[in-house]
């Protein structure tokens, strides 16, 4: 399974990661989640894996979409925030 990331920024703004990657900084929220969604839809296209978007808030991480379509308990299982948050 492949996770892609939206972090908050010290600035106000958005990161997108993959692993411990930053594929996008500095982005406004909306634009941010429509490129890492656009991402894991590309994702899952050329790997044929499952990819989820999760967004990181203080405290927990909102599942937003996976591709293909699974229950949003299937991303949390196989992805602890705390490790992607390096």
């Amino acid at each position: 399974m492949v996770t892609i990331l939206l972090q908050p920024s010290a600035k106000g703004s958005w990161r997108i990661r993959r692993s411990h990657i930053t594929l996008f900084s500095d982005l406004p929220l909306g634009p941010a989640i429509k490129l890492a969604s656009e991402i894991a839809r590309d994702e899952y296209y050329r790997l044929g894996a499952i990819v989820c978007v999760q967004m990181m808030i203080p405290g927990s991480t909102v599942v937003l979409s996976s591709h293909p379509r699974i229950p949003a308990t299937a991303c949390r299982e196989t992805n602890r925030p705390d490790a992607l948050a390096a």
